[in-house]
């Protein structure tokens, strides 16, 4: 009997599957490699055949996150018309990335908290949050110089759209019942419609 042949890429997803469910779970720094095991329902040994370690796999689930992530940010320093559309088109996009991988975004909640001040966290949230600011403060500049909203916004109205973002995708980790994809249109609404000139 000829032995079993297993798809390598196929378990390397199920294996990335079953890492971001427990680690919704459980969170990032309670997760062993036993755990995803378990969750994958392979032995502890099948999933280092696949990843060396806990970031190893952390790395692997978020890499298409953020390559949609860089998509949005390209697309809104980029693209083209209006920098308060582009505006208004990523914070709809980054409510719709993160609203389709719910246990990815509570992996984020997870890892943001274990990671502020720690040189060594798994993600570098900071810079992630960096990007977004920069983009966002650069869209605003963008509209500025068009005369499109008040005088002087920048970099603090900047983090005050950011915070609005995440802080409504924050609201919707804790409590799923609150309609994120709903909210989008009102940040947008509140945010961007008070800035205008």
């Amino acid at each position: 009997m000829a032995p079993k042949r297993v798809d390598h890429d196929a378990r390397r997803e199920e294996i990335l599957a079953a890492a971001v469910r427990v680690f919704a779970r459980k969170g990032f720094a309670a997760t062993r490699i036993e755990d995803v095991a378990a969750e994958a329902g392979i032995a502890k040994g099948s999933v280092y055949l696949s990843f060396d370690s806990r970031e190893a796999i952390l790395e692997a689930a978020f890499a298409a996150l953020n390559t949609a992530w860089q998509d949005i940010l390209r697309q809104a320093r980029e693209g083209g018309g209006d920098p308060l559309d582009r505006l208004a088109a990523l914070v709809r996009s980054v409510v719709e990335v993160a609203s389709r991988e719910p246990e990815l975004s509570r992996v984020l909640l997870d890892l943001w908290a274990l990671g502020r001040g720690d040189p060594a966290a798994p993600l570098d949230m900071a810079g992630l949050y960096d990007d977004y600011r920069a983009a966002v403060a650069g869209l605003l500049a963008e509209a500025a110089g068009q005369g499109l909203v008040r005088p002087g916004t920048g970099e603090r109205e900047a983090a005050v759209v950011v915070g609005a973002v995440e802080g409504c995708l924050l609201q919707w980790i804790i409590d799923p019942r609150l309609p994120i994809g709903d909210l989008a249109g009102p940040v947008v609404a509140v945010c961007l419609d008070g800035l205008r000139a």
